[in-house]
């Protein structure tokens, strides 16, 4: 089948499946759907959207696109320590998304969906003249009052960074035709950091058993630092030269005639999709010791202090950044 489908056939043949085994969504063919309630959990929400030509690029893969969108959504959830449960869609599909594209992008959802333990709970499907625009809202479980939020940082906590930081950033490159990697591998490897982000779920439990405070890092690694320490009413350092990185950026960081400004190019740049937060110093061999057990590198990377704002430094010597990291407008 070709052309662009009708919206009542799209739901039945694409999204239909995605909703099988929730009985929350009755098959789709209601107007709303029944979250039912949870006797001792909090139920967890978020939302983020994403756009053609801003966070992914005209020429990705459907499906890519469509995992790309659950997994920055699971991120939140997995900042907050929040377990997966389901989540709402609605996409404005432009004139060039007929049945084959439509399709792999449910193959996407399908297949990411399946591997972190989602259901399609419902949602709404238009046509726009515009770029694909898709925006998803997800929820998620916490045992009562343990969601782990922005707020709660306190002075002496140590600063901690999931992953590597600057993959996601020099993906994009990358993803554009940049040459970013030695090697081909490296540059197809950062790419598909940019294009599937790996929401980091294993750390859900810890982070609620030891995190003061957390957020995921989408808009830039000092950018979402200073969130975390406004919301918490504290100032934070960060020492770039602990920031972690992986072997295709610290390659790249060697090859820079500047490796301050290349650090902070990395440091807020965005799209990293991995945690940022704020642990005693009591508890922070505990949290680093349950990530290990969950595969999942952790890195101090900085200090809570009385104050406010973000300190940014290189070599023990602080450097002042113009721009913190991604600006919505």
């Amino acid at each position: 089948m070709s052309g662009p489908p009708d919206e009542f056939a799209w739901i039945a043949r694409g999204l239909a499946p995605l909703a099988e085994g929730a009985a929350e969504a009755f098959g789709l063919i209601d107007d709303a759907a029944a979250i039912p309630s949870r006797p001792g959990f909090d139920l967890i929400v978020s939302k983020d959207a994403i756009v053609e030509g801003v966070h992914f690029l005209p020429t990705d893969p459907p499906d890519l696109i469509a995992r790309k969108l659950l997994r920055v959504n699971l991120s939140d959830l997995a900042a907050k320590g929040a377990d997966p449960y389901g989540y709402f869609l609605a996409i404005a599909w432009p004139a060039n998304y007929g049945w084959p594209e439509r399709e792999a992008f449910a193959r996407g959802l399908a297949e990411d969906q399946a591997r972190f333990g989602l259901k399609l709970f419902g949602g709404d499907t238009v046509a726009t003249p515009g770029p694909l625009t898709a925006s998803l809202t997800i929820f998620g479980w916490t045992p009562a009052e343990r969601m782990v939020r922005r707020a709660g940082a306190r002075p002496g906590d140590v600063i901690l960074a999931t992953g590597t930081i600057g993959d996601g950033y020099l993906g994009l490159l990358s993803a554009k035709g940049l040459s970013v990697g030695n090697s081909y591998i490296q540059a197809e490897w950062l790419a598909d950091r940019y294009r599937l982000p790996r929401p980091r779920l294993g750390l859900r439990q810890a982070l609620r058993d030891h995190a003061h405070a957390a957020l995921d890092v989408s808009d830039g690694l000092i950018a979402d630092a200073d969130k975390l320490a406004r919301a918490s009413g504290v100032g934070l350092e960060i020492d770039l030269d602990r920031m972690p990185l992986s072997e295709p950026a610290a390659a790249w960081l060697a090859r820079a005639a500047d490796r301050t400004a290349a650090l902070v190019e990395l440091a807020t740049g965005g799209d990293d999709y991995e945690i940022v937060c704020a642990v005693s110093p009591e508890d922070a061999p505990a949290l680093l010791a349950a990530a290990t057990e969950a595969g999942i590198a952790l890195a101090p990377i900085g200090s809570a202090h009385a104050g406010a704002g973000v300190r940014v430094s290189v070599a023990g010597r602080e450097v002042k950044v113009a721009r913190a990291g991604y600006v919505h407008t």
